[in-house]
């Protein structure tokens, strides 16, 4: 079964959760390789690639469903996680998404799952998973009940001790 986060917003009554574990994805990007080619984050915000996942954002924000982002990144941050912070206004914010981060050794004492997930409606989970280049490798999908429950304070007590995407500054 290949992730359609697109039928997956489509069924969530009223949040969405997503929590990101990795200093690295996807490098190939169009916008990243722009990004340390020196392009400004303005110019790569106008590309076509990021219009519509703000739109779709944008949809279902406007139908009542929070979507929260908390991402927990090592110090100094890669590169990568420099770039995705650049871009987050554009890329989230636009869209409605709250987006806060965390470093690292503020969450070493949080149980977290063992990578990236996604949660609807306090149930649901479906777990992403990542190459080592930061690529796409599969997802899986759980409803059980101790799943849920872990991904749940997992990403509470992340969402509790980070710092919000306007006060938080790449070191």
């Amino acid at each position: 079964m290949t992730l359609d986060l697109t039928e997956m917003f489509e069924k969530a009554r009223s949040s969405v959760t997503h929590l990101e574990l990795r200093d690295t994805y996807g490098t190939g990007s169009a916008g990243y390789r722009a990004w340390r080619e020196g392009v400004p984050v303005e110019r790569i915000a106008r590309y076509d690639y990021l219009s519509p996942w703000v739109n779709l954002i944008r949809t279902h924000v406007a139908r009542g469903v929070s979507f929260r982002r908390a991402r927990v990144v090592s110090e100094p941050v890669s590169d990568y996680i420099r770039y995705e912070h650049a871009i987050t206004p554009a890329a989230n914010l636009a869209g409605g998404e709250q987006v806060r981060w965390l470093p690292r050794p503020r969450a070493a004492d949080l149980a977290l799952p063992g990578s990236d997930f996604w949660q609807f409606d306090d149930g649901l989970v479906c777990f992403v998973f990542q190459t080592g280049d930061g690529e796409p490798a599969g997802h899986v999908i759980s409803e059980e009940p101790a799943v849920v429950k872990l991904c749940v304070v997992a990403f509470e007590g992340v969402w509790e001790r980070a710092v919000d995407h306007a006060e938080y500054t790449p070191v």
